[in-house]
C-alpha cells in the first residue's frame, strides 16, 4: 500500500504542476528520454509564429539533455558538465517538415558582446562573449554570448562516421603545430582551439543555426554546411586554421598562394551580421580607441539592423569621442557619465550591464540558400520556444542541404548554447523517423 500511495501522490503532483502553468510557458522537462524523434504526419500545417498550436499535441515529445563535454585541450573550460534540458517535436506534410524546440532558460541572452562605458578608464569596451578566468581558474567575468541552438544532418549519407557519431563526426580538437606562414616558423600551442570539418573530399554535413546574429531577428535560421576544408594536407598541418564551416551557396573558387595553400571560398559579406566597431582618436587628435560604429540613442533593443543604418533609419553614426567618453553623432551627443544606463551595474564577475548598452553587432537578413529555414523564436520569461520549418527538399544543387523527401530515417545531433560563444552542450546520436 505504501508503494501505491507514493505512486498516486506523484501522479497528483504532476497533474497539479501541469495545470498551474501558463499557456506557452516553458517548464522543466519531464518527458522520457529516448533517441528517436518521430515526425507526425499531418494534413494541417502549424503556423510558424512561436505560439504552440493545439496540433502540436499530436506530435510526440523527445526529451534531450545536451551536455557540455570535456573535449580536451581546454576547449570548453569553465563550462564542462553544464546541462541544458530541452524537448523536441516534429511534424511533416507533403511539402515541408516542422520542428518545435522548447528550452527552459531563466535568462534571455541575445545582445552579444554589448558595449559599455568603463567609468574607471573612461573608455568604451565590449563584454566578452564567453566567461573569462584568471590564472588560478577563478571567474573574472561572466560571458555575454548568445542563447542559440544548432542541428547537424548528414547530406546524402556522404559522411560515414555520422551514422554512429553525428556531431562528433566532424569535431576536431586542435594540437600544437608549426606555423610556416612566418620565417622562422613559430610553434602555435592551439590551446582551447577546435573546429568542424569532415574527413573526406565528398563528405558534407548540413548545419542549421538558430543564431541571434544570423537571421534570428528576421525570422530565419542560418543554413550552413561543413566540408573537409581542403583535407589532411592542410588541416593536419595548420590545426586551428582548419575550418570546414561555410555559409550555404559558398563554394571553392581558388587556392591560396601562401602556406598552407588553403582552398579559397567565394564570399558574401552582405548577409548575417557585421561588427559594430570602429577606431577613433580621443578628442580628434589623441590616442586611438575603439568605440561603437552605430547606435540608436536611448534604445534598449537587442539588435541594430542594417536597415537602421540607412538614410532615415533609427541608428546614428558615431563620429567623435571625447577624453571623458562622450560620443558625438550628427545631431547630438551621448554622455555615459550621467547615469548607469551605459555602464556595468556593479563590480562583481556576474554583474549585469545597463539597459541602454549598445549591441556589439549590426544584423542583416540571410538570403538565398542561407534562408531556407523559417523560424520564429519567442522568449517567454521561463525559456525559449523555437518553431521552425523547411521544405522536405530544397532547390539546392550544390549538395549542401539534406533531402528529407524519401522519408528515410535520418540521424542528427542537437546543440544548445547558453550565453556563450563556442562552448555548447551536445546531444549526439539522435534519429528522426517519419510516421508513415
Amino acid at each position: 500500500m505504501k508503494i501505491y500511495s507514493i505512486a498516486i501522490l506523484s501522479i497528483l503532483l504532476a497533474v497539479v504542476f501541469l495545470n498551474c502553468t501558463k499557456k506557452d510557458q516553458v517548464v522543466a522537462v519531464t518527458t522520457t528520454n529516448t533517441t528517436d524523434l518521430v515526425a507526425y504526419k499531418t494534413s494541417s500545417a502549424p503556423v510558424i509564429d512561436g505560439t504552440i498550436d493545439a496540433i502540436w499535441d499530436n506530435a510526440q515529445k523527445l526529451a534531450i539533455t545536451p551536455t557540455v563535454p570535456d573535449a580536451g585541450n581546454g576547449l570548453f573550460a569553465g563550462y564542462i558538465g553544464q546541462k541544458f534540458p530541452a524537448t523536441l517535436r516534429s511534424m511533416y506534410d507533403g511539402t515541408s517538415i516542422y520542428f518545435l524546440a522548447e528550452v527552459p532558460d531563466d535568462q534571455k541572452n541575445i545582445k552579444s558582446s554589448p558595449w559599455y562605458f568603463n567609468t574607471t578608464t573612461k573608455l568604451w569596451a565590449q563584454e566578452p562573449t564567453a566567461k573569462t578566468f584568471d590564472a588560478n581558474g577563478v571567474l573574472t567575468r561572466e560571458g555575454f554570448g548568445e542563447d542559440k541552438f544548432a542541428m547537424l544532418w548528414n547530406v546524402d549519407n556522404s559522411t560515414p562516421k555520422f551514422s554512429t557519431q553525428t556531431c562528433y563526426a566532424s569535431c576536431h580538437v586542435f594540437t600544437p603545430y608549426l606555423d610556416y606562414s612566418v620565417t622562422p616558423a613559430v610553434l602555435k600551442s592551439n590551446a582551447a582551439s577546435g573546429n568542424h570539418y569532415t574527413n573526406g573530399a565528398d563528405e558534407k554535413i548540413d548545419m542549421w543555426w538558430g543564431h541571434p546574429n544570423r537571421g534570428f531577428a528576421f525570422n530565419k535560421m542560418d543554413d550552413n554546411y561543413q566540408d573537409w576544408a581542403g583535407g589532411p594536407a592542410i588541416t593536419n598541418l595548420t590545426g586551428g586554421n582548419g575550418n570546414g564551416r561555410h555559409f550555404d551557396d559558398l563554394v571553392v573558387s581558388s587556392t591560396s598562394a601562401t602556406w598552407p595553400f588553403r582552398p579559397v571560398y567565394t564570399a558574401d559579406a552582405t548577409q548575417g551580421s557585421i561588427s559594430n566597431r570602429q577606431s577613433l582618436k580621443l578628442n580628434g587628435t589623441g590616442t586611438t580607441v575603439t568605440v561603437p560604429l552605430w547606435v540608436i540613442p536611448n534604445s534598449t533593443d537587442d539588435f541594430i539592423k542594417a536597415s537602421d543604418t540607412l538614410a532615415g533609419g533609427a541608428a546614428v553614426k558615431i563620429t567623435a569621442i571625447s577624453s571623458d567618453g562622450v560620443l558625438t553623432f550628427a545631431d547630438g551627443t551621448i554622455d555615459p557619465n550621467i547615469s548607469t544606463d551605459y555602464q556595468r551595474l556593479g563590480s562583481s564577475a556576474n554583474s549585469e550591464v545597463g539597459a541602454k548598452c549598445f549591441p556589439g553587432n549590426i544584423v542583416a537578413p540571410v538570403n538565398n540558400g542561407r534562408a531556407d529555414i523559417d523560424m520564429v523564436a519567442i522568449y517567454t520569461g521561463t525559456g525559449w520556444i523555437y518553431e521552425y520549418k523547411r521544405l522536405l527538399k530544397t532547390n539546392d544543387v550544390l549538395k549542401q542541404d539534406i533531402d528529407f523527401s524519401s522519408l528515410e530515417d535520418q540521424p542528427f545531433g542537437f546543440a544548445i548554447w547558453d550565453k556563450s560563444n563556442y562552448q555548447h552542450g551536445i546531444q549526439p546520436n539522435l534519429m528522426l523517423k517519419f510516421q508513415k
